[in-house]
């Protein structure tokens, strides 16, 4: 049997759009800086609904990023992952290269999303007027696909081309799919992450029926308050996370700016119900310990975990039990948070840019915190990193995003 060379994989450019901001740089700051980017929703009139807040982008101009014509063609939800992916593309310096076909063919494009478009939907379905007067761009503009597939004609790029669609585990899955295509030899580079935008009335009021959604609207920015006793349900956002990834040799013999390797990569399912974990944390455990089994390494050595943290009250519990199995003792020395708590959950794209964050304590030595905690619940008993931001001295972190269905996604970040 030949024996495969696993080769190193590295991120060299990030990019972003979400409620905290517009660029990496941006959302770092505001993110140390414990800011909330939740409000009241404006994108809808939400007199009839129990849920009336969101962490919304703000500010998004298409115009920087797309042409006209082309946004015509795209959702939001693509628009964003265009504008994500165009900051990651120049901030790894590979935008301004002049690649040859040969190296277009091993760069590839893993760009998901859990729901797709379905503001796009929404909309023409609402206004709908006949299969004369349905848009020819109308399938184009939703499928999930397409948002890397409009990078990749952007680019040129003919590599590997897939778009994983796992609820809010996707952005992990994505990043840790296309990490396996570099170390495997299928791609020399990969853009990959996650984008969703969802907040319209049929999204919001899907979440709101199933009784998923904070319903704090007199306190949008305290809405979100993952292992407080007080969580009431989770907070949606929208935006785009978006990684450039290289083999980590070519990386370095250009020169390019390193944030961190993908040391490890797990993937689990839970088998046990649409929307809840099982009591246990089984299935987020096991993927944890899949990650780190894949990193080689102890479960001591991880320093950071930034946590799925959603603020449901089930879930940050689930998850605390599962930290605890995997971590025991050292569970205590830990330290977590969760940005969601700032952020809201970004849905597909919430492991895109909770990659980048990890990335980013990786390199910076700075925890963002999770505000919001008052009362910590006793259930979620671990280092939280409560509502100022906290320092980091380790060598690896870790990332975690769990999506209905069962589905896990994990990634293990090594600093270099």
């Amino acid at each position: 049997m030949t024996t495969i060379q696993r080769r190193r994989v590295v991120i060299t450019g990030m990019g972003t759009v979400n409620p905290c901001g517009l660029t990496v740089a941006e959302t770092w700051g505001n993110l140390l800086a414990g800011r909330s980017g939740i409000g009241l929703i404006s994108k809808f009139d939400t007199a009839e609904f129990t849920c009336k807040i969101a962490g919304q982008v703000k500010g998004f101009q298409p115009d920087l990023y797309i042409d006209k014509k082309d946004q015509k063609k795209m959702d939001i939800f693509i628009q964003y992952a265009m504008a994500a992916a165009m900051e990651a593309m120049n901030d790894s310096g590979l935008a301004e290269l002049e690649l040859s076909k040969a190296e277009r063919e091993v760069f590839g494009v893993a760009i998901g999303s859990g729901i797709g478009g379905l503001s796009t939907i929404f909309e023409e379905s609402n206004g709908y007027r006949g299969p004369r007067r349905t848009s020819p761009f109308f399938i184009p503009s939703l499928i999930i696909n397409l948002a890397g597939g409009f990078v990749s004609i952007k680019y040129g790029l003919q590599g590997p081309n897939s778009a994983v669609a796992t609820a809010c585990a996707t952005g992990t899955h994505a990043i840790g799919d296309a990490a396996r295509q570099i170390m495997f030899g299928y791609a020399d580079r990969m853009i990959a992450g996650g984008s969703d935008s969802v907040i319209n009335p049929l999204g919001v009021g899907g979440f709101a029926a199933m009784r998923a959604l904070s319903t704090r609207n007199d306190s949008p920015t305290e809405a979100s308050r993952p292992f407080d006793k007080g969580r009431d349900g989770f907070v949606m956002g929208e935006g785009a996370g978006i990684v450039v990834m290289e083999e980590y040799e070519m990386a370095k013999a250009r020169g390019a700016k390193i944030y961190a390797e993908v040391a490890g990569y797990g993937m689990s399912g839970d088998a046990h119900h649409i929307t809840s974990p099982s009591e246990d944390g089984d299935g987020p455990m096991r993927v944890m310990n899949a990650a780190i089994k894949d990193a080689g390494i102890a479960p001591e050595q991880i320093g950071y975990v930034n946590t799925h943290g959603t603020s449901t009250p089930a879930g940050d519990r689930i998850e605390c039990t599962a930290l605890n199995r995997v971590f025991g003792a050292y569970a205590k020395k830990l330290k977590v948070s969760s940005t969601k708590s700032m952020t809201g959950h970004l849905l597909g794209a919430a492991g895109g840019l909770e990659t980048i964050v990890s990335a980013l304590v990786a390199r910076d030595g700075k925890i963002p915190p999770t505000i919001n905690v008052v009362d910590q619940d006793p259930d979620c008993d671990l280092d939280v990193t409560a509502n100022a931001a906290g320092t980091f001295d380790g060598e690896y972190t870790l990332n975690n995003n769990f999506g209905f269905g069962g589905t896990n996604g994990c990634l293990v970040l090594r600093k270099l």
